[in-house]
């Protein structure tokens, strides 16, 4: 037991850098601040037991922001911005559409000049 926490330190502190330089190696690289992924490898490895925690602390994104323990309610769809941006621009999609689809059926439709031969109608 005594040997145990004899190496406790030094298990914890490998741990900790192993963590962080698996972390760095999986982090999509729009989610690192401050300095390129290469940059913080550097600091992880050569600053022992800070780097990690700066790794950790300032230099990752976090997915969702904090919300220091308060329930963030949920978005209802109308008061969602991206929500009504992608409905938008469905019914602009669906409009462009309707419309090359009566373009099309207005073309079918001409009927042809007659002095036009019958290879080229």
């Amino acid at each position: 037991m005594a040997a145990l926490l004899r190496y406790l330190p030094l298990i914890l502190t490998v741990v900790l850098l192993v963590a962080a330089i698996v972390d760095l190696i999986r982090i999509d690289p729009s989610r690192v601040r401050s300095l390129p992924k290469g940059l913080w490898a550097v600091i992880i490895i050569a600053i022992i037991i800070i780097g990690p925690i700066l790794w950790f602390a300032l230099g990752r994104e976090r997915l969702e922001p904090r919300n220091h323990g308060r329930y963030r309610e949920p978005v209802a769809p109308d008061d969602d911005p991206e929500f009504l941006r992608r409905i938008a621009r469905e019914k602009e999609q669906e409009q462009r559409i309707r419309d090359l689809e009566q373009r099309l059926s207005d073309l079918d439709h001409e009927t042809p000049d007659d002095d036009t031969p019958k290879s080229q109608r």
